[in-house]
């Protein structure tokens, strides 16, 4: 017997972009504040509805674009290199006082990202550090984000802080010719610790082609020139560097 498509509630599907950057050595996420109902004023995060013409991905970029100014998937831009991945998918009846919508959150990391542009539906737009968002579970100035996007960012810190652990996705915080030093203060933001510059050092450039010598150096850290690299084919790390408890 056919099945009619009315016998099944009607949903709206969304995606929710959890953005990090590193600025200043320290990892910041991208917050926006919300222009209109509902939690008008609050914080949340990037996103908004998927339209019935585009896929899951394309969608991402566009409320990126529309909601920050930021564009880190066009080819021509200097952030065409940012790192895109579908996180999580959120789909509690009540998480948005509308309707019944589930939400599709990506995790999206790039390098120095500049100061974004609110437009669209949102009144504005900043990066807060991470720590400060985690501890308070809400947004800047310690007000709660809105929807159940704490959860959802929480989830995004998450997944970054456990995958640099074995791959190479710390580089996707680094320009494309990083060096050492800056790779570990990478990972010094993402994980919220301390390492040690000798051991981090013979971890990264001991698992062959995790890291490949570009033959240059730079003094854009201070101190003495400091030799060069990109991040080169094998994309785990053999043993894995495991997170330091806190």
């Amino acid at each position: 017997m056919p099945y009619d498509p009315s016998d099944f509630p009607p949903f709206a599907v969304t995606v929710d972009l959890v953005v990090l950057t590193v600025r200043r050595h320290a990892l910041c996420a991208l917050t926006v504040t919300r222009g209109e109902e509902p939690f008008q004023g609050q914080w949340a995060l990037p996103g908004g509805f998927v339209r019935a013409d585009e896929d899951l991905a394309s969608a991402a970029a566009r409320e990126l674009a529309e909601e920050t100014g930021l564009r880190t998937q066009d080819a021509g831009s200097q952030h065409a290199g940012a790192y895109l991945e579908q996180l999580a998918t959120y789909g509690d009846p009540g998480r948005d006082p509308r309707m019944r919508v589930v939400s599709v959150a990506h995790l999206v990391l790039a390098p120095g990202l500049p100061a974004p542009t609110p437009g669209g539906d949102a009144g504005g737009a900043q990066w807060t550090p991470v720590p400060g968002l985690l501890a308070a579970g809400g947004g800047a100035g310690g007000a709660r984000l809105a929807f159940d996007h704490a959860r959802i960012l929480a989830d995004g810190v998450e997944r970054a802080r456990s995958k640099i652990e074995y791959s190479s996705l710390a580089a996707a915080f680094c320009p494309a010719e990083f060096t050492v030093g800056e790779l570990r203060r990478v990972y010094e933001a993402v994980w919220g610790v301390a390492l040690d510059p000798r051991n981090f050092h013979r971890k990264v450039t001991g698992t062959p082609g995790f890291l490949v010598p570009v033959g240059g150096t730079t003094t854009r850290q201070g101190g003495r020139p400091a030799q060069l690299f990109r991040a080169g084919e094998a994309t785990a790390l053999n043993p894995p560097m495991l997170r330091p408890e806190v």
